[in-house]
């Protein structure tokens, strides 16, 4: 039933794998993003691949790939673009910025100004850009893929809770274990596997759109439905917690349960997939009463233990009956 969402997976699988070792659930959110028509925050230290895996990623679909590395100065203009007015011409004329692409990487994120940070509000939500009361539309399939370094401070600034949650999805990429550390190292060395072992053909952006479209074919039962309202219902009675899951991530947690569903070929989804959705999606949503919280990954923990206490539906339920 899922072709194209198999397609899209395996094309993914196949050439973030020949680039990066050992990030296969990553890889998977990223689709899971791309179908969703959402986006990503990759939160790690440097040199753990972010930028590798997002430029592998839109090869793998054939999509159009650009990268901005945000430093304080930027402006927003530098984001979406700017007119300018042509002399020879003598009317102003519109210069796009980065964004009108298929998947634009924001490296270090944190690093811009909020000024520039709110450039992306409208390009996120609405995928179009608004300028000088003229609304440009965005490319479709369009993503962002925004990278921060947790451990630095020095000529950050710290998102804030409206961008958050903009982003679909949180991950970290995690450093590799011995044994990927090993094939890492063994990569390095001649002969390459690249060299040795030709890529599949990749999947195309209408590979994309029938993915997307099989992807709102996934059945979700009332009582899973119900499931995650609690789940996100909980995260706002919780202690410590000043802003819970909002209604966007709400929905966003179902559309994740839904991804996780067809990319293992199901037509409907389980509580596990609720599961295996909530960390990503709800832990950078909350908002504690006390900063310290957020920086020491109390997030997660927090959503953890509202899966541990929120009651799962009863394996009795026939989930695929719609």
């Amino acid at each position: 039933m899922f072709d194209a969402v198999a397609t899209v997976r395996q094309s993914v699988a196949a050439h973030v794998g020949r680039a990066i070792v050992g990030k296969e659930e990553v890889a998977s959110l990223a689709v899971i993003s791309l179908l969703c028509g959402g986006h990503m925050l990759i939160d790690d230290v440097p040199g753990t691949g972010k930028t590798v895996l997002a430029k592998a990623f839109a090869r793998a679909l054939s999509l159009e790939f650009r990268r901005v590395q945000c430093v304080p100065d930027m402006l927003p203009s530098d984001l979406v673009g700017v007119n300018f007015f042509d002399l020879k011409q003598s009317e102003f004329r519109f210069i796009p910025g980065p964004v009108f692409t298929n998947i634009l990487l924001v490296d270090e994120i944190n690093r811009a100004m909020p000024k520039t940070q709110a450039g992306l509000l409208e390009c996120m939500e609405e995928h179009q850009v608004s300028l000088d009361g003229v609304t440009y539309p965005l490319r479709e399939p369009f993503m962002v893929i925004a990278t921060q370094n947790p451990v630095e401070a020095k000529g950050t600034f710290e998102l804030p809770e409206a961008q958050l949650d903009r982003f679909l999805l949180k991950t970290p990429m995690g450093y590799p274990t011995h044994e990927e550390s090993l094939e890492l190292l063994s990569r390095r060395l001649p002969p390459r596997r690249e060299e040795a072992e030709p890529l599949p053909a990749p999947a195309n952006s209408a590979c994309v759109a029938a993915a997307r479209a099989e992807l709102e074919q996934v059945y979700v039962h009332p009582d899973l439905l119900d499931y995650a309202a609690q789940i996100c219902e909980a995260t706002r009675t919780a202690r410590d917690v000043a802003l819970g899951a909002s209604p966007r991530a709400m929905i966003a947690l179902v559309q994740v349960a839904q991804g996780w569903a067809a990319l293992q070929g199901r037509d409907w989804t389980l509580p596990d997939d609720v599961k295996r959705a909530a960390v990503p999606v709800l832990a950078h949503r909350l908002v504690f009463r006390n900063d310290f919280f957020r920086q020491s990954g109390q997030g997660e923990e927090l959503v953890r233990a509202v899966l541990d206490a929120t009651p799962v539906p009863s394996e009795d339920i026939d989930f695929g009956a719609g």
